[in-house]
């Protein structure tokens, strides 16, 4: 069970007033962003398949409801009904690991009012983080131009172990190799990996005698850490030794170096190496690393061939949280969905109203052209040409010619119907590698580092007419006020 005072309080005060009032209509709500982390150019959905799992579970214990009881702030018949509460809504979604876009509606919740109510904090504590980490994984694995793999080693750094095994499993789908979290490995099947820390060396007589002693026990899996005293002496002479010991046998080693100027070490570190005969031994670095720090390691040619990443990986690095909302799109009155917007001084922060769905239109070759965002009930037809209107600003559009794209995909899928799974579950692994796929179909000036290219997210010309009718009818209704 997850328990469903995983809500902010607001939520429950609110949930009471509706049912207390009798006001508890079918509602649409959207989740989406406004801006991209990190000042790149895309975030990778993630958390999905974790959501699903927590509002199939999500209810109120025995105990729960005696501590809400115990508050005295809500009436025995509210509790009652949060007794046997579960979610019996319908949810749509993104396909999980799919590169998205600010103001896309990433996640549609169409359900009571109550129940849209109380998953509001779930749906944004769980896709805000893993979405956040899921993105800084992939910078830092494009970063790499595919040079070595990653291994997360964020465990320590983590906020809480609940934080580090969510950042874990965003990590893996953004395009981390393996995790250092072992609790990680089991519950989501995560490949695990770990090396040695300082104290392991500090604890013998010298750096040969450590070195040898790991070799022994882990013969497949040798990667000695030279940093401990002096790296291109007495550590990467002691490792040499070793190297060449376990070529003997058969075996190989690795080094990793954990501080210091890692261009001017690695490369030095691998000349002794090669110099040695130990061509095939592998190099691995950490030490604080991020995106920024890996590309300019890579554009430097420094010789690594793994790299260890932990705090700025899962905790975000110099971005806290993505900042995803979650606003009222729609609501039902008389037999009919009603479409509403929240209106802001910001235009930015003026929603997009009614239900909707988003279309990604690929060319010829399979390159992500642009995405539409358009009314639900509306046909997009491939063949046709399409009008482009940008989200802010009225008079800036262009045409998607039909012979400009050739298909024209919906990105918005039914996962949950009646609070219940009914799309199929992929794997972690088919997740990640769906997700690399899909993100190879965007050209590389949308995922530079630095100064990305701005990837188009318009409104169709129905959604953009409707939203300029409702904003103009708040407006009169404002005057007559």
């Amino acid at each position: 069970m997850t328990s469903a005072l995983v809500t902010d309080f607001y939520e429950l005060t609110m949930m009471q007033g509706f049912f207390l009032e009798h006001h508890n209509p079918r509602v649409v709500f959207d989740m989406f962003y406004r801006n991209n982390p990190f000042n790149g150019g895309y975030t990778i959905f993630t958390g999905l398949e974790d959501l699903i799992e927590k509002l199939e579970n999500f209810r109120f214990s025995p105990e729960d409801i005696q501590y809400l009881r115990s508050l005295n702030k809500f009436q025995p018949s509210f509790l009652e009904y949060l007794e046997s509460y579960s979610f019996s809504g319908d949810l749509y979604a993104f396909d999980e690991g799919t590169p998205a876009f600010p103001q896309e509606p990433l996640i549609r919740i169409e359900t009571n009012m109550l129940d849209a109510q109380l998953i509001e904090s779930l749906i944004l504590n769980t896709i805000n983080f893993q979405t956040l980490i899921a993105t800084k994984a992939s910078r830092m694995s494009l970063a790499t131009k595919g040079r070595g793999s990653i291994m997360e080693f964020g465990l320590r750094r983590a906020q809480g172990i609940d934080g580090a095994l969510s950042a874990s499993r965003a990590c893996y789908i953004g395009g981390c190799d393996v995790t250092s979290n072992t609790l990680a490995g089991k519950k989501y099947g995560i490949p695990v990996a770990g090396t040695m820390a300082h104290s392991w060396i500090m604890l013998f007589g010298d750096e040969y005698q450590a070195f040898r002693a790991f070799a022994d026990i882990y013969p497949d899996n040798c990667i000695l850490l030279i940093d401990t005293y002096d790296t291109l002496g007495s550590g990467i002479e002691a490792a040499i030794k070793v190297g060449l010991e376990q070529k003997a046998k058969g075996k190989k080693i690795g080094i990793r170096i954990d501080s210091g100027d890692l261009s001017y070490l690695t490369k030095a570190a691998r000349a002794k190496l090669d110099e040695a005969g130990l061509e095939d031994a592998t190099i691995c670095v950490s030490n604080d690393l991020n995106e920024q720090i890996i590309l300019t390691l890579i554009n430097d040619g420094a010789p690594i061939d793994s790299w260890g990443i932990g705090t700025h990986l899962v905790t975000g690095g110099n971005q806290a949280a993505l900042g995803g909302v979650y606003k009222l799109a729609a609501k039902k009155e008389n037999g009919v969905f009603i479409p509403t917007l929240k209106i802001s001084s910001s235009y930015e922060k003026t929603t997009n109203p009614g239900i909707k769905q988003v279309y990604r239109f690929f060319d010829k070759n399979g390159q992500a052209l642009a995405d539409l965002i358009t009314l639900d009930s509306e046909k997009v037809n491939k063949g046709e040409n399409h009008i482009f209107y940008h989200p802010f600003s009225t008079q800036d559009m262009f045409v998607m010619r039909k012979n400009a794209y050739q298909d024209a995909v919906p990105l918005l899928k039914k996962q949950m119907e009646n609070g219940k799974r009914i799309a199929p579950s992929p794997t972690l692994k088919e997740i990640q590698e769906s997700s690399r796929e899909k993100l190879s179909h965007f050209d590389k000036s949308y995922k530079r580092q630095v100064n990305p290219h701005i990837y188009k997210v318009s409104l169709s010309t129905e959604l953009k007419n409707l939203k300029g009718n409702l904003i103009l009818q708040a407006k009169m209704a404002e005057d007559k006020i």
